[in-house]
């Protein structure tokens, strides 16, 4: 498994947005109920124009065996407090471990972050099950608890 993170560029938005109308929808199917269900414009490009190519974010496309299957949009600041934006794969590449592999080398290749911080629904466990048992956040803060659709964990990694 050959596993690369290549810089997002607008040439990449196209078949990007299906990847991630795709894994959005996917999570939407399982822990909703619904057909379909993400952040605004995740299914035409426009979140991704918007984050993605934003000119203070890092952003990069996972690339496996030179097939695009993801993305990933950085904030990476100068007090290296830094935010996992979001990660998100194709769900035919689900569940083989490619995001774990993805995240160490995210850490590996921003090595001075003191802390990584990153929010989730609350309804999607699987998400939680990544970044608390793959990745070694923690849930720091609980972002509107009484709505089960707009809750948010706050989770936050501390690097040695």
């Amino acid at each position: 498994m050959k596993l690369k993170l290549i810089r997002l560029e607008e040439s990449h938005i196209n078949i990007l947005t299906k990847i991630m109308e795709r894994a959005f929808d996917e999570d939407t199917r399982i822990h909703l109920g619904k057909e379909e269900g993400g952040p605004d414009g995740y299914y035409n490009g426009d979140f991704l124009r918007k984050w993605g190519l934003h000119k203070n974010s890092s952003s990069y496309c996972i690339f496996l065996n030179k097939q695009l299957i993801g993305g990933v949009i950085l904030w990476i600041n100068e007090n290296t407090h830094n935010f996992l934006g979001n990660i998100f794969i194709d769900p035919a590449f689900e569940n083989q471990g490619i995001g774990t592999n993805v995240w160490n080398m995210i850490e590996k290749l921003y090595l001075d972050t003191k802390i990584w911080e990153t929010e989730t629904p609350i309804f999607s466990s699987r998400n939680h099950n990544f970044y608390v048992n793959k990745c070694g956040f923690h849930i720091i803060k609980i972002h509107n608890p009484k709505n089960r659709l707009e809750s948010q964990y706050q989770m936050q990694k501390v690097m040695n």
